[in-house]
């Protein structure tokens, strides 16, 4: 039985998400493990770094799986890029220990998030919008506050896979790329929803809606307020996985 990691860009735009779900509902994770079935012969799970949400993006998610087929793991992506759709690519296929668990052994995931100041119909399906002007200045200070270890449950969604709320972030920052706003955030793990949540705040911060204390304060409090709602997911990308 071989361990095959494998690396793996997609354009979460027609998926609803990384994990597989029950009935018609078509996901990443669906639609490879339905190919490596075609072409293995055998039923296949794959584990991954991260479970991206609806919309959400990656260029360089990590998974892995488990097969008794004697073909050679580049042989198997060969064939699985010629099934899949376009939006969803597959390289770097490596044989690695048993023990190699895509999810369980990275060390470090870095996000990205795209924002732009105003709509547009040509990069608006990879970037999120403020629509207007944000002071990047303060969301940059925000930012840089969250740097260390924090409880993120203000942030987040509810997982009940993932009880854990303790993050340790190692680099947060905001820079300006042509004409996006680009947030680089790496930590040893995320929450659900928490990057596109941090997003919102710290938009919202940037156009004097919200001042750094009152942020602050959320942190601290570590509750899910009504007030702030996940940034659009079309700006957010899984985009590096460190083991």
């Amino acid at each position: 039985m071989k361990n095959i990691r494998i690396t793996v860009e997609y354009d979460g735009t027609s998926f609803a998400g990384w994990q597989r779900q029950s009935g018609r509902i078509v996901t990443v994770q669906g639609v490879i493990e339905a190919a490596l079935g075609r072409i293995l012969q055998e039923e296949i799970t794959l584990a991954a770094a991260g479970r991206t949400d609806k919309g959400v993006h990656a260029k360089a998610q990590v998974a892995n799986f488990f097969s008794a087929s004697p073909l050679e793991p580049s042989r198997i992506v060969h064939s699985l890029n010629s099934l899949l759709p376009d939006t969803v690519r597959v390289s770097n296929p490596v044989e690695v220990p048993s023990d190699f668990h895509a999810r369980h052994s990275a060390r470090e995931r870095e996000y990205r998030y795209f924002l732009l100041e105003e709509p547009s119909a040509i990069y608006g399906r990879f970037a999120g919008c403020s629509f207007g002007k944000p002071d990047l200045a303060v969301m940059q200070q925000i930012a840089a506050s969250l740097v260390g270890v924090h409880d993120f449950s203000a942030f987040a969604k509810e997982d009940r896979d993932n009880p854990g709320r303790i993050c340790s972030v190692s680099a947060c920052e905001w820079s300006r790329y042509e004409q996006f706003l680009v947030l680089r955030i790496s930590a040893n793990r995320f929450l659900r929803s928490m990057v596109r949540y941090l997003v919102d705040a710290m938009i919202s911060a940037g156009k004097g809606e919200l001042s750094r204390e009152e942020f602050s304060r959320l942190l601290d409090a570590g509750v899910l307020t009504s007030s702030l709602k996940p940034a659009l997911p079309n700006g957010l990308f899984l985009w590096k996985v460190t083991y």
